[in-house]
């Protein structure tokens, strides 16, 4: 029994001796045709990139044949490892009953990088982001308190909005607000829902989320197109605006700087609605479509022509579209909502009188006068109604 007990010691001293220039070795690795070495699998649990080369060009070849009596022949000088390499590098003619391209991609490895991320990097963007938010607005109510109208109300009160525009405006508010909340439920599904409530309740509340989601979609794009149309004229920049964030919109200083219909951070929050919105829609209509709208291989062209240090992929596979689509919209919508939040707070509690734009679409005159003075002056100059506040004419 020692005598065995010793030479099973001696063989795995021996083993283990050996292995370490095996798998350095890069003629064995050659000459299996693929074999991963021990730096290589370290490598990948640490994130490097590793050199696979070995294995993409290994692919086997007709050249190398074995005669049909031999036992490797059957294949033809192909073997199970190399077609399935072929398969993963997509350097196989794959032949399927879709034409389509993407049926063609039978292994794709980026799936994973994609899962990684969106259950990783995004879950805590849109965590910390939504959350800092919201704890920064809370500090400064508590700090700054709300913005009131000086001096009072006056009692009475001039059209801000008119129907058609508020229609419009709560269109778009209300399909956005379906919109983030649907799609933060699949986000936060499996490591908030499913601990709580169970598997199928998740699943139950992901396919609801999903039906929301692609059919409100059209809501959305179609109350951005109106919004753009209805007010992009009064959204252009100006130098008013400059001054209006030098003062940061009455905050700075004494007084509130003078601003037209919009004043300056009302244009950021519309231009910064109009092209994020444009291209939150753009990469969620390549999620409603998919394979059919790629954009991200000509997108990174055009930006590899201006900014050729910059190196980005042109050739992309259908399915890396599809995961560059899908975390581009998650990126775009999560930095829509941090900012809406914003506008949120101030258009209700944080400034007395701003609600009642959106509400009936009558503001106090007072506060008109302070926050948008011009605006004031030009209505009046057209002769713009100004009521007393419980007329209801």
């Amino acid at each position: 029994m020692n005598l065995k007990m010793i030479g099973a010691c001696l063989i795995a001293l021996l083993t283990f001796a050996v292995t370490p220039a095996y798998s350095e070795d890069e003629g064995q690795r050659a000459s299996t045709g693929g074999a991963q070495t021990l730096d290589d699998i370290l490598a990948r649990q640490k994130g490097l990139e590793v050199d696979e080369s070995f294995r993409r060009e290994n692919l086997g070849s007709f050249d190398n044949a074995q005669p049909a009596s031999s036992s490797l022949g059957t294949l033809g000088g192909f073997s199970s490892s190399d077609i399935y390499r072929g398969i993963r590098y997509s350097e196989s003619d794959i032949k399927v009953s879709n034409n389509g391209h993407a049926a063609e991609i039978l292994v794709q490895d980026g799936g994973m990088s994609w899962l990684l991320t969106r259950e990783g990097n995004m879950r805590a963007y849109a965590a910390y982001g939504i959350g800092g938010i919201i704890i920064a607005l809370c500090a400064f109510y508590f700090t700054r308190g709300r913005m009131t109208i000086e001096g009072g109300p006056s009692g009475q009160t001039i059209e801000r909005f008119k129907s058609f525009e508020r229609f419009g405006h709560w269109c778009l508010a209300g399909s956005f607000i379906m919109l983030a909340c649907t799609g933060l439920l699949l986000l936060f599904g499996r490591s908030v829902i499913i601990p709580i409530f169970g598997h199928e309740a998740n699943s139950a509340i992901a396919t609801f989320s999903i039906w929301v989601h692609n059919n409100i979609a059209w809501v959305f794009m179609a109350s951005l197109v109106a919004i753009f149309v209805m007010w992009v004229a009064h959204n252009i920049p100006s130098k008013l605006d400059l001054v209006w964030f030098a003062k940061g919109g009455g905050i700075v200083g004494h007084g509130h700087p003078s601003a037209k219909k919009f004043n300056g951070g009302q244009k950021l929050i519309f231009w910064m609605t109009i092209v994020l919105g444009a291209s939150v829609s753009m990469s969620g209509l390549s999620l409603l479509f998919p394979f059919e709208m790629p954009m991200f291989a000509k997108t990174f062209a055009m930006i590899n022509t201006v900014l050729p240090a910059m190196g980005l992929p042109t050739e992309l596979l259908p399915h890396e579209e599809m995961q560059l689509a899908h975390l581009w919209h998650a990126i775009v919508a999560i930095t829509m909502i941090i900012a809406i939040i914003a506008h949120i707070y101030i258009g209700s509690v944080g400034m007395e009188g701003a609600f009642d734009a959106m509400g009936d679409g009558q503001v106090d005159l007072e506060w008109a006068r302070q926050h948008h003075d011009l605006w004031v002056e030009e209505e009046q100059a057209k002769g713009a109604p100004i009521r007393q506040v419980g007329d209801v004419r």
